[in-house]
């Protein structure tokens, strides 16, 4: 059974040849991408790959174009692979073995982040649907939104060895993501407030979890900014819900 990779991208050349040459031995390689600037799409098509295009609009997230991705799959079972994340040769292994005999329509694949290029275990398995028969899937435009599945899903093993291996970003990176994702965030959950006592304590009790109950404490300084960055994450997000407040407040 064949099995097609796809990839969204914009601007994405920083990691984008180490990606391709890592599912180079798959059938198919579509590259979806949101109208680059950059040589992405020259990259791309020196690498074979099926390039399409997806208009990038004024959207800063990749989602609404997912499902237009997808669906430009010429086979049926497709893996979703970001621009900054790796297949090892033993996931590849298994989805060509798996897919002789599926048990599921769609299965969740564990992903390793890296951080200041350090595994932060912490995080994972920080499991994403990511492989599925397209003909039974449907993406939904919103941020972090996952494909709803028209049948059963299952779970990839949880050894590390069958992980997508994600690049991780800069420090830098990781602060601008912040501020694109806590933006994004108040426009789906649509909070109406956010008390002090919230404020105060949501982020702090997020640091307590991840660093000590999830184990990032023993990642060494990169897992010490991984948890802090994780808090500072969850009080932009609950300030921002509290300045759109007092202004609906206060026209």
């Amino acid at each position: 059974m064949p099995i097609s990779v796809v990839i969204q991208t914009y601007n994405a050349r920083k990691y984008l040849k180490q990606v391709l040459a890592a599912v180079r031995d798959f059938d198919e390689i579509v590259v979806c991408d949101m109208e680059s600037t950059d040589d992405t799409v020259e990259i791309a098509r020196a690498f074979g790959c099926k390039v399409v295009t997806f208009p990038k609009g004024d959207y800063n997230i990749c989602e609404p174009g997912r499902d237009f991705a997808i669906h430009s799959a010429s086979h049926e079972w497709v893996l979703v692979v970001d621009a900054d994340e790796f297949v090892t040769p033993e996931l590849k292994d298994y989805l060509y073995d798996y897919v002789e005999h599926p048990d599921h329509d769609a299965l969740y694949i564990h992903r390793k982040n890296l951080f200041l290029g350090k595994w932060i275990k912490a995080s994972y398995p920080d499991s994403q649907l990511r492989f599925m028969n397209h003909k039974k899937a449907t993406w939904p435009p919103t941020i972090h939104s996952v494909p709803v599945i028209d049948g059963t899903v299952g779970q990839m093993p949880k050894d590390p060895k069958y992980a997508l291996v994600h690049a991780g970003i800069s420090v830098k990176g990781q602060i601008a993501k912040m501020n694109e994702y806590t933006e994004n965030d108040l426009v789906k959950r649509n909070q109406k407030d956010a008390s002090l006592l919230k404020m105060i304590f949501s982020p702090m009790w997020r640091f307590i979890k991840y660093y000590f109950f999830e184990g990032a404490c023993l990642e060494g300084r990169a897992g010490f900014i991984k948890a802090v960055f994780s808090a500072t994450s969850k009080f932009y997000y609950l300030a921002k819900v509290y300045e759109r407040h007092v202004y609906s407040d206060n026209p």
